[in-house]
């Protein structure tokens, strides 16, 4: 057939239907002509014309000369409209087409023009005919496995029951695991969102109980780390100050875990863990802000609607971008009706000025000093009166931090030399860090370097997410670290123990890549227009339209990837009308970004969250 399609004949119904008759009789037609038997008599008639194929398809496609290609695919979007498809267009059939030579239109049309076959009547028929399709039924092509993955369909989820003793009595409960679409509004599976949902049973009314909903942040990271760190009853056992174990890595029960006080719902946006796009084409507009909170916010209506939990008090908690994404969406949902009991954020980042070293930006330079000052204290580095007391350390430090370092990076190279002296010898004192280090630094210390700088002399690192943990490089006389030690100790435990879990325990089983942290997202559109992206106005905004909305804050003293003082400077920026300010709760734990890592920091988070969601769920009824 290659080069037999003349592009003036691509509108003829004639030729249409030679076309598809001369393929199916071309490459399949014991298949096609059983299709065309007249019908027995009393049965329901035949249609005239059979659904194209995806064998058919592809082989068409492959054999097109390029010189006849734009009116072949041409014909063969004419034929799917006359005649349909009898597959359905899912990610792995939708490579193959365009492998294949198809255009993106093309594809459209199969997927908008998907007829199922529709089952042959069993009656008069064995039931072993039956399974084999009944007379005249034609056989179907089997689902790839791709087709079948549980994380790529949209079948139904997989629920288990288990127990756990917390608090010394049992608790039972049921996860439910599986994938949410996400449908446009033509009913088009647009995406779907992994979600693991855990309820207690013989806990009361649904309708009275807290629901939460779950995240992390990245952007591109999975719900793994609060889920089985610390608020699921399951969590990956670590050394008690959160070091890496040596693997194998296990599973323990979680004594402080937070079901026992709220339902809760873990959500992996798409491009994280098992949730994707259901098309390429559609990937990026998940892949930014205000994209990533519509579609997360579009998971919590819809888990809402299906689950029957409208009246149940509700509440949020993130971490890290998370909190990011929880702050938007309260602003986001509470414009769609949702209001929220209350919202948890988990070392916190609203506004990105804070946390961007740039020239022109000296905001870091000042709110990550505490931050510093912490660590080193905790690596002994200061001198022996601020070694006795953290918290007296910090505040000292905090005072010059906001007043005097704040002056003297604002005036620029208007300083004296005595001016400049004194700040050097402050951040020696404070940091620990040589005094020519900080001369040669211009008075400002971004975090890699002093990641890097610290420990130098023990040729040691520390780390980003954890100052207290320290890594060994390649090179004790390069500028920055090769890699975060404290991320190094904790991917592969939550790695393999999620792996192992999910399918084991939760019985989902999905031969997808589990995207822990990045791999499934590409560049995150923060949509700041040049501008820092900043949340803050959207969580003020929840608190004004919302004001019995609780707000809970949690800081680990030795986290560099959101520091407590930026934080601190962002709650007190954000404008709140003072008689809201009363809603916010802070806690600090020394500990880093995953403070609850740390086995004496998870029990008091969890001491700390109890409090916060019975105060904040309690104030409905008052």
């Amino acid at each position: 057939m290659r080069g037999q399609t003349p592009a003036r004949l691509r509108g003829t119904p004639t030729l249409k239907a030679a076309l598809m008759l001369a393929l199916c009789l071309s490459t399949q037609p014991a298949a096609f002509a059983l299709r065309q038997q007249p019908p027995a008599p009393g049965a329901a008639p035949v249609q005239s014309r059979a659904p194209l194929t995806r064998e058919n398809l592809t082989t068409f496609l492959r054999g097109l000369a390029p010189e006849r290609r734009e009116a072949g695919v041409a014909m063969l979007a004419a034929a799917m409209r006359d005649s349909g498809v009898d597959f359905e267009v899912t990610p792995a059939v939708e490579q193959e087409l365009l492998a294949a030579g198809a255009t993106t239109e093309l594809v459209a049309a199969a997927r908008a023009n998907f007829r199922p076959a529709q089952a042959p009547s069993t009656q008069g028929t064995s039931p072993q005919g039956a399974q084999r399709g009944g007379a005249g039924g034609g056989a179907q092509p089997s689902p790839t496995p791709v087709e079948r993955d549980p994380a790529m369909t949209d079948s139904p989820p997989s629920v288990t029951r288990h127990e756990i003793r917390v608090g010394g009595r049992t608790l039972r409960y049921t996860v439910t695991t599986g994938v949410m679409p996400l449908r446009s509004a033509a009913g088009e599976t647009e995406a779907r969102i992994f979600y693991m949902a855990y309820t207690a049973e013989g806990a009361g009314d649904p309708a009275r109980r807290p629901l939460m909903f779950s995240f992390n942040g990245g952007p591109g990271s999975s719900s793994v780390w609060l889920h089985l760190g610390a608020l699921g009853p399951r969590r990956v056992q670590m050394m008690p100050d959160g070091a890496m174990p040596p693997p194998p890595f296990q599973l323990v029960d979680n004594e402080h875990t937070w079901l026992d006080f709220t339902d809760i719902v873990f959500i992996d946006p798409v491009g994280t863990g098992y949730s994707r796009a259901a098309r390429p084409d559609l990937a990026n507009r998940y892949f930014g802000l205000q994209g990533d909170i519509q579609s997360v916010g579009e998971f919590i209506r819809l888990y809402l609607v299906k689950n029957g939990r409208w009246t149940s008090p509700l509440f949020l908690v993130g971490e890290s971008y998370g909190t990011t994404r929880a702050a938007g969406l309260s602003g986001y949902l509470i414009e769609r009706g949702i209001a929220f009991n209350g919202v948890l954020l988990v070392s916190t980042v609203l506004n990105f000025q804070t946390a961007r070293f740039a020239r022109g930006n000296d905001l870091p330079y000042v709110l990550f000093l505490p931050t510093y000052a912490a660590i080193a204290w905790y690596h002994k580095r200061l001198p022996a009166d601020l070694q006795s007391d953290l918290r007296r350390t910090l505040d000292e430090v905090e005072r010059w931090a906001a007043n005097e370092y704040t002056v003297a990076l604002a005036k620029g190279d208007r300083l004296t030399p005595a001016e400049r002296q004194e700040v050097i010898d402050r951040l020696n004192r404070y940091t620990g860090l040589d005094k020519t280090f900080i001369d040669r630094s211009e008075l400002r210390v971004e975090i890699q370097r002093f990641d890097k700088e610290l420990l130098r002399d023990q040729k040691r690192t520390v780390g980003r997410l954890d100052g207290r943990f320290k890594g060994i490089d390649a090179s004790a006389a390069d500028v920055t670290p090769d890699f975060d030690p404290s991320m190094a100790a904790i991917r592969p435990p939550y790695t393999a123990t999620f792996n192992q879990y999910v399918r084991s325990e939760l019985g989902f089983r999905s031969d997808l890549e589990y995207y822990i942290l990045g791999g499934g997202v590409g560049r995150w559109d923060f949509g700041a227009d040049n501008a820092y992206a900043d949340v803050s106005e959207a969580l003020r905004s929840a608190f004004a339209k919302n004001p019995y909305m609780k707000l809970f804050v949690a800081s680990g003293y030795y986290d560099l990837a959101t520091p407590y003082f930026a934080t601190q400077y962002t709650l007190h920026h954000m404008g709140v009308d003072p008689s809201l300010q009363g809603n916010v709760t802070t806690t600090f734990y020394e500990a880093g970004h995953m403070m609850y890592i740390d086995q004496t920091s998870l029990a008091q988070l969890k001491r700390d969250a109890a409090a916060f969601v019975q105060n904040a769920s309690a104030a409905r009824a008052r």
